[in-house]
């Protein structure tokens, strides 16, 4: 009965894009490469509408790629990403409010979950996309500050995944790609970045993946 009463609730939280008078994401087509969590939450978000007509992104950890998606679900391109050093998906409380110097290799974690992510100043007045701005997660390319004993470049460009956990747990991505697509897309009003989870189930971080499942009738 408890788990009846959650799923109505979740029910009537998802958006509806067609009752808001809003157009309905279109279908994704499939993405060369991408796992099978990244095409589920792919096709979850065109079917609901979750993205709210604004553009979006998908962040798959464990590949450490990255999936661009206009408002109305059509693909833009992937990218390798380099992401936090340590392995998880929750932020350690009050690590937003600490230096860089402060934070512990087990802290510089990069969150999973779904943010509605808007463009604002971080340190030095530079302007990035902000993931999360209570823990300090921004999507950006390599900082300039970077050492070069950190190897950002290469690791970004290495075809394996295992070396590209390099960060404090903001999201590194090509400067050209950023520039050129993300930064657009995002400049005026924003959108959401989806990140997945490394150790999570999928619908414990999406919760709403497991009412799209009972309204497509194959949820168990």
């Amino acid at each position: 009965m408890i788990n009846m009463f959650l799923t109505l609730a979740w029910l009537a939280s998802v958006p509806v894009a067609a009752d808001a008078g809003q157009p309905r994401a279109m279908p994704p087509k499939p993405v060369p490469g991408a796992s099978a969590a990244t095409v589920r939450v792919a096709e979850w978000i065109a079917a609901s509408g979750d993205n709210r007509s604004l553009p979006y992104i998908i962040v798959d950890k464990t590949r450490a790629s990255l999936f661009l998606f206009d408002a109305k679900g059509k693909s833009l391109g992937e990218v390798p990403v380099l992401l936090g050093v340590a392995t998880g998906d929750d932020a350690t409380p009050g690590v937003g409010s600490k230096n860089l110097a402060e934070i512990g290799p087990a802290e510089k974690t990069t969150p999973a979950g779904r943010f509605l992510a808007k463009y604002g100043l971080a340190a030095g007045k530079e302007r990035v996309l902000w993931v999360d701005y209570a823990t300090s997660v921004a999507l950006h390319p390599i900082p300039t500050s970077a050492t070069r004993k950190e190897r950002r470049r290469q690791r970004m460009l290495s075809p394996t995944s295992d070396d590209n956990r390099i960060t404090f747990g903001c999201i590194n991505v090509p400067a050209a790609f950023y520039s050129k697509t993300v930064r657009p897309l995002f400049r005026r009003k924003g959108g959401y970045v989806y990140v997945l989870p490394d150790t999570k189930p999928l619908e414990v971080v999406f919760p709403r993946l497991r009412v799209q499942a009972l309204m497509n009738g194959s949820g168990s």
